[in-house]
């Protein structure tokens, strides 16, 4: 397949470069025939209109992958949604804005599988999009998702901009965040069952009835799509990333007990919600375009595990 955009020699910003996906995309891009360009929270804070206009005015990069955002769980989606609302607003508005102000190419926006409707028909497919209300529990996170996506649409017909978004589904792997506080589920319930088997616990408490089913997808396997699509999807239109698979919360909750092996009882605390009943993505575009996921739900729920182990090994010796 040709290129639609030749990264040879193009200086590439991944913005966002210290979390979970930016890591891994950092990773995937070091494969590539291009300069990878990254700053930290402490070099850069990305809500600071004029600090991110001088940093682009400064580096002028070729390309940019928009992987920063502020991401949490239901929990933490349900408690601060002022701060998830106004926080990826101010990022992706002053990222975005300073690459079209300085000419930058391309551009790859990351958004999230919360832009569907709660009662999406699934599996929820592009065109799904602002047809039906929000899911409650993370409606400002998707409300600034949605404009984001809008931004780089509009910038594309008004300018000539082709800057893209894709629409990852859940994700998991190395750099996630393992706080029981704001992590998503994957990291939660390895927390919670590796604790429990190194202290003897006889249960697990999960969120909610375990009935919801959701898509997962290696952080890994996310970057290589992103750059896939980087390189080779030129229309405005944003595109589903995912697996095309799905698993219950209590099917998911009982792998990592095999996995950690944790053989006492899982509790369900059915005061939590479980948020949408069911979140699978389309991701039949993405396929006809050539790319296809290598890494299963077991090796990688193995591999991250191990990961976490390895991190609270000190902690714990």
């Amino acid at each position: 397949m040709a290129d639609a955009f030749d990264l040879s020699g193009k200086r590439v910003y991944v913005a966002g470069a210290t979390g979970m996906v930016g890591g891994a995309l950092v990773r995937r891009l070091s494969e590539e025939p291009c300069t990878v360009l990254t700053t930290g929270r402490t070099d850069l804070d990305l809500t600071r209109q004029a600090d991110v206009e001088a940093w682009f005015d400064r580096e002028r990069p070729d390309a940019v992958i928009l992987a920063a955002a502020r991401v949490g769980g239901i929990g933490a989606n349900t408690a601060y949604p002022a701060d998830f609302l106004n926080q990826n607003l101010a990022i992706q508005t002053n990222v975005i804005e300073a690459a079209h102000g300085t000419g930058c190419e391309r551009l790859l926006f990351l958004g999230s599988s919360c832009i569907y409707p709660k009662d999406s028909p699934q599996p929820m497919r592009e065109e799904h999009l602002m047809t039906g209300p929000l899911e409650p529990t993370n409606e400002g996170y998707a409300l600034a998702k949605i404009a984001g996506i809008r931004a780089c649409q509009y910038l594309w017909r008004q300018h000539g901009r082709h800057y893209i978004s894709a629409m990852p589904t859940n994700l998991f792997g190395p750099g996630d965040n393992f706080d029981l506080s704001a992590g998503h589920v994957i990291p939660a319930l390895i927390v919670k069952f590796v604790e429990a088997v190194r202290t003897g616990a006889p249960d697990v408490v999960i969120w909610g009835t375990g009935s919801a089913r959701r898509e997962f997808m290696h952080a890994d396997d996310c970057a290589d799509a992103l750059v896939f699509l980087l390189k080779h999807y030129d229309a405005p239109e944003h595109i589903n990333v995912g697996t095309g698979e799905e698993v219950s919360i209590l099917e998911l909750a009982e792998l990592i007990a095999e996995l950690t092996g944790f053989a006492g009882k899982i509790v369900k605390d059915k005061t939590k919600p479980d948020g949408m009943a069911r979140k699978l993505m389309d991701s039949s575009r993405l396929r006809a375009l050539g790319w296809t996921p290598r890494i299963g739900l077991r090796d990688g729920l193995a591999a991250t595990i191990d990961t976490y182990r390895a991190q609270t090994e000190a902690a714990h010796a």
